[in-house]
């Protein structure tokens, strides 16, 4: 008879912000469950070496644009240890930061939240380990686990999976990375590795945040560099984050949006993707354009900005062709880096999850169907569960994959999990289909 096989009730795929905050939320649920016989068990398997958010754009003077209360646990547990205000008090910034009267904490200071919150949990999370299979495990003709293999070899038996690979960097059709050609999520590496090789251009493509945010610091750190920005529209559009347009982001707002039918999602998206999508804080907006002025009064006129145009050839070599959207005139820059701050997308879970990955029902438009509990919906028969932390936009929302939903988000998974929850099965009439 073969070895029982351990059976975790939940295997995160990926360690990011929504998988760490789903380890807590496991933590805090089993502690006050603490006379249960049989805790909810979960592992988590992160290809980073260690735990990692965007560390490419941890620009030391950009802050968050959400509030600090949105953190991984206050708006699931406000009386979380686990919360930001727990963590100041660690830090022994508490005080501080409430003579700071901001709600919207330094990125880097969030980033250490997150690593001291991660910290707490690293029991249940192996670093430096990628996950490159997902293999169903039958009873029958049912699927009754799933094995998840690693690249090291190892693997992990679930009964339920969550995938939280994050988003994936995203540039336009035809473009690929090189020496001189970056998205923004390589920039503090990338910036690195330019000090004292004094370049004198740099091209910077979008219109969003994360552009505006590189071309400040560009023109910071280089200054003897020209930074030229290329976008479609005639000026950086200030994020709509008046208190009406935020409720797009309540938890209630998922309910509704989920409930609502298609053409009422796509005109939601329309009316708000302004709260989220190529939207720049107003403060950056006004810097940016002193710059340009002062620039212009002395004469030396170092940050460009090229609007209502676009790129329409760019070579390895770093050379940029910029075109007018109104009037086609044609300019040519030489650029020792062109940055594309051209945004991110989900990654596809289905190519990962195998010959599962059929079994996924798609709608009309090709897009993954999910259920409320963000659980995709599948072909029978899968008596586990495959989850989703990303990737819900088009069928919760547009807050149902942000920061500013994870803390409800990762609740909501884990009760989604608690009441399908079933006794541990023996393990040894499946182990042979499986290996």
């Amino acid at each position: 008879m073969a070895a029982e096989v351990p059976i975790h009730d939940i295997v995160g795929v990926g360690f990011g912000p929504s998988n760490l905050a789903l380890a807590i939320a496991l933590a805090e649920h089993n502690a006050g469950n603490a006379a249960q016989d049989s805790p909810v068990t979960a592992h988590f398997l992160e290809r980073q070496p260690r735990f990692g958010w965007h560390r490419g754009m941890l620009i030391d003077t950009a802050t968050m644009q959400v509030s600090f209360l949105k953190d991984l646990v206050t708006l699931r547990n406000p009386t979380s240890e686990f919360s930001f205000l727990n963590y100041l008090h660690a830090a022994g910034r508490l005080v501080d930061f409430i003579n700071h009267k901001n709600l919207f904490p330094l990125r880097v200071e969030f980033h250490d939240y997150f690593e001291w919150a991660a910290a707490k949990v690293d029991d249940v999370v192996s670093y430096g380990t990628e996950v490159v299979a997902v293999k169903p495990v039958y009873a029958g003709a049912e699927v009754a686990y799933f094995d998840v293999e690693a690249s090291d070899g190892s693997w992990l038996r679930a009964r339920n999976l969550v995938v939280g690979t994050g988003l994936r960097p995203q540039l336009p059709e035809g473009v690929t990375a090189g020496e001189r050609i970056w998205h923004n999520s390589e920039l503090l590496f990338r910036v690195e590795a330019l000090r004292g090789t004094d370049p004198r251009r740099f091209v910077v493509v979008g219109a969003g945040q994360s552009a505006a945010e590189v071309a400040a610091l560009l023109h910071d750190e280089f200054p003897r560099a020209e930074v030229c920005a290329v976008f479609a529209r005639y000026g950086y559009s200030p994020a709509d984050d008046s208190a009406f347009a935020n409720r797009i982001f309540d938890p209630e707002a998922v309910d509704r949006f989920y409930r609502a039918g298609e053409p009422v999602k796509d005109r939601l998206m329309r009316y708000h993707g302004a709260t989220n999508y190529s939207a720049v804080d107003l403060d950056l907006i006004d810097e940016l354009y002193r710059r340009v002025y002062r620039e212009k009064v002395l004469g030396v006129e170092r940050l460009r900005l090229f609007n209502v145009s676009r790129p329409v050839a760019v070579t390895d070599a770093g050379t940029v062709t910029v075109e007018s959207l109104t009037g086609g005139e044609r300019t040519v820059l030489q650029a020792d880096a062109v940055v594309y701050a051209t945004g991110y997308r989900p990654a596809d879970p289905t190519p990962l999850l195998g010959e599962l990955g059929p079994r996924c029902l798609r709608d009309g438009e090709g897009r993954l169907r999910v259920e409320r509990d963000y659980r995709l919906t599948t072909e029978p028969p899968l008596r586990g569960g495959i989850y989703l932390q990303g990737g819900t936009e088009h069928t919760h929302g547009i807050t149902s994959s942000l920061l500013s939903n994870t803390a409800v988000r990762v609740g909501e998974i884990l009760q989604s999990v608690v009441d399908r929850r079933v006794a541990a099965e023996p393990v040894a009439e499946y182990a042979v289909s499986a290996r």
